[in-house]
């Protein structure tokens, strides 16, 4: 019997350790002073877009290289470095010039087409339906918007790009997926009833990625749509085609 309880406490000692190095919340890791703790399932990706960095950043600060792969317990550093805020902060130098004299000429400049937003990308509605709910750029949560359906309708990739994401790690957005598109450009695809592609998988524009589901707490199917540029959450009407 005394065996038996020092084996017990053992093993619980063994647990301990082991959640303190990592101790996720809510089935993430740990954020703290600026940096994060990387649990189980998560992707450098999954991290910048659940605190709004851009991967890039997060991939310099840490002198993570491509693929960006990561590992459970690891520290990462999600604030930008004083050395690199100084820099950045610092106003770029500018050389004093003269512009050459040209004949006055009257040109109207037309504004970014609605379709894009200056994006080269052809971008695509990822399902067909009602927007039932739209972008706030002020918004507490999640910044995107909801397109409502029926279950199990499909859901498309945006555009072309590769799968960075795919799962339920990330609250609230139930089971999830990430694309990148370009080096700028990234979109999810939440509230999905089943997945059809994995990380890695490279996918083309309209491609079944997964089926609509109902989300976290949703009485009814939708599709949480989020469209990202350089990290930043923009509005998706304002690159997809006009209906």
């Amino acid at each position: 019997m005394r065996a038996l309880l020092v084996v017990v406490a053992v093993l619980m000692g063994l647990y301990g350790c082991t959640t303190s190095v990592l101790a996720p919340v809510d089935g993430r890791g740990v954020y703290s002073g600026g940096y994060y703790t990387v649990a189980k399932g998560d992707t450098l990706y999954s991290i910048a877009w659940r605190h709004g960095v851009d991967f890039r950043s997060v991939a310099r600060w840490n002198r993570i290289e491509p693929p960006y792969l990561i590992r459970p317990g690891q520290r990462l550093r999600l604030t930008a470095p004083p050395t690199q805020t100084a820099v950045a902060s610092a106003p770029p130098k500018q050389t004093a010039s003269k512009p050459t004299p040209t004949a006055t000429t009257t040109r109207k400049t037309s504004p970014p087409s609605a379709r894009n937003a200056g994006s080269s990308i052809a971008w695509r509605w990822p399902v067909e339906g009602e927007v039932t709910r739209r972008f706030t750029a002020n918004g507490n949560g999640k910044q995107g918007v909801e397109i409502s359906g029926r279950t199990g309708q499909p859901v498309v990739a945006a555009a072309s790009g590769r799968v960075v994401y795919a799962g339920d790690g990330l609250r609230g957005y139930g089971n999830l997926v990430i694309i990148k598109h370009d080096t700028r450009y990234l979109t999810a695809y939440g509230y999905n009833d089943s997945l059809l592609v994995k990380e890695g998988d490279v996918v083309k524009a309209g491609q079944r990625i997964a089926t609509m589901g109902r989300g976290p707490g949703r009485s009814s199917p939708a599709v949480h749509f989020e469209l990202r540029r350089d990290g930043k959450a923009v509005d998706p009407l304002s690159y997809l085609p006009r209906r």
